[in-house]
């Protein structure tokens, strides 16, 4: 599924992943291919995303983004937003 996590000031990350865990207003949750559509307010904490393929880390890399598993997981730090999934497309409009 497509994955796209957006600030008011940038694009931090647009890729495909297989997993994506969330915190949700009344807790965690994940989102997988082909999910039910969903909108769903955010919690100050943590995204996590396992990609398709893993990501190169580079100079260039956008500093919100930790990686592990040799880029396959990434972890956005995110202040709060909302998130959209529908049709296999997931939009962050995180802070």
């Amino acid at each position: 599924m497509q994955l796209e996590i957006i600030t008011p000031e940038t694009l931090i990350f647009k890729g495909e992943a297989t997993a994506v865990q969330f915190p949700g207003l009344d807790g965690s949750f994940q989102v997988l291919n082909n999910h039910a559509p969903i909108i769903s307010g955010l919690a100050a904490g943590t995204i996590k995303a396992d990609l398709s393929e893993a990501i190169k880390t580079t100079g260039k890399t956008n500093p919100h983004i930790t990686t592990e598993n040799q880029g396959k997981i990434i972890h956005v730090a995110i202040k709060g937003g909302v998130m959209e999934m529908q049709n296999n497309k997931i939009i962050v409009l995180a802070e």
